[in-house]
């Protein structure tokens, strides 16, 4: 599908619904600690961990913070931590937020689905989907290893080196199109299938090849497939508009402010078209855990094809060398003594995970709204929160 058409058509998608404030000022880094209104009696069902994750939030880590667990072995409902720090009323536990990486879920439960019908193979190369796309230098990458990282295409060219460059460039619309030819034109980091290196890229590509097969935009098919079968009423696809809809915490970034001090800017109006299918989705602690239940359970993806997402390719990571962590749209992880696997992902000022043991018998949803959420480091509050559901690695 032609790039303006589905820009357009994205854009179509959210008309009506998405209407957002000018952009707010500045706002200056405070050392005092957010309120944390406590969960009620019947919502804590004996995780007391889990409240000391998320009680009194240093604003130099995270503002807000939104927690759900759920499965067989407990039930957990907590918020703390403030809506904005301008108002300073408390965070709303219902509020809507950038999911980041959790996309590559979403994305790869379509390209499965579309497997399982027949109208996509997982062996095929991605260039005898895009022909005109796809280079002959990167002829040998299959959807399958566009999906599980083990691709080799290097990451797409998106200008700005800082933060503070970035947002200064945060309206800016990136097509994707563009991104896939200014990845493909640099060198492979390695042969295609004998490494894994998480990246966006293979998304953004593994996206344009389902609308190359079914002639409409990804948005469109992730809508009709997932979010409507599921009722993920609060759940949806921004296309090109940098708002979030609707009742949503306020995401702050620590940054050079222009006074040229260091504080706090809040980054909730930006542009999500550098991330598109591999990081643009919007959602709600309570819909995602609705899915991730869902997808465990293979109301979602059916049959062998779910095995995929169980499925960690058997090479060394890129860049560490330990083995690969990723599979089809998930990653593992062992916490507690026991494999948990899940999908995270950041946004500037927005830290989001989906995580389950394989049974479904504990789940966990968290919105943590961080200070640094494209950091090297995981942020603390997040790890708290992991450690409290799951115990540490």
């Amino acid at each position: 599908m032609k790039s303006t058409s589905r820009t357009l058509l994205a854009a179509a998608l959210v008309l009506g619904v998405v209407a957002g404030p000018a952009v707010p000022p500045a706002v200056a880094a405070t050392s005092s600690p957010v309120d944390t209104p406590s969960p009620t009696a019947s919502e804590r069902s004996g995780l007391p961990e889990l409240e000391a994750a998320i009680a009194d939030l240093p604003t130099n880590d995270a503002t807000a913070a939104l927690v759900r667990v759920g499965g067989t072995e407990g039930v957990w409902r907590g918020s703390s931590g403030v809506h904005d720090l301008t108002a300073n009323r408390p965070a709303d536990p219902a509020a809507r937020f950038r999911a980041g990486s959790v996309t590559k879920v979403f994305t790869a439960a379509v390209a499965l689905q579309l497997a399982a019908e027949g109208a996509l193979d997982l062996d095929r190369t991605a260039r005898a989907y895009l022909p005109e796309l796809i280079p002959a230098s990167y002829g040998r990458v299959t959807v399958r290893q566009l999906l599980n990282h083990t691709h080799g295409i290097p990451a797409a060219r998106v200008p700005g080196d800082t933060v503070e460059e970035r947002y200064a460039d945060r309206f800016r619309i990136h097509d994707p199109e563009e991104m896939v030819r200014s990845a493909t034109a640099k060198r492979r980091e390695f042969a295609p299938g004998e490494k894994q290196h998480y990246l966006n890229i293979g998304y953004t590509i593994a996206a344009l090849v389902i609308e190359r097969i079914t002639g409409d935009t990804y948005e469109h098919q992730v809508t009709r497939r997932i979010l409507k079968p599921l009722g993920l009423r609060d759940t949806y696809l921004p296309g090109t508009n940098p708002h979030i809809a609707g009742p949503h915490n306020h995401g702050y970034q620590t940054m050079r402010l222009d006074d040229g001090t260091t504080g706090l800017r809040d980054v909730s109006v930006w542009s999500p078209t550098d991330g598109w299918a591999a990081g643009d989705i919007i959602s709600t602690t309570a819909d995602l855990e609705r899915f991730i239940k869902a997808l465990f359970r293979g109301r979602v993806v059916r049959g062998p094809l779910l095995r995929e997402m169980f499925t960690l390719p058997k090479v060394a990571d890129f860049t560490t060398g330990d083995p690969a962590a990723y599979s089809v749209g998930l990653s593992m992880k062992k916490l507690g003594g026991r494999e948990v696997w899940g999908k995270s992902g950041g946004r500037w000022g927005y830290n989001t995970g989906i995580v389950s043991t394989r049974d479904g018998s504990r789940t966990l949803v968290y919105s943590v709204n961080s200070t640094d959420a494209k950091g090297q480091e995981m942020n603390p509050v997040v790890r708290d929160i992991m450690v409290a559901a799951y115990g540490s690695p």
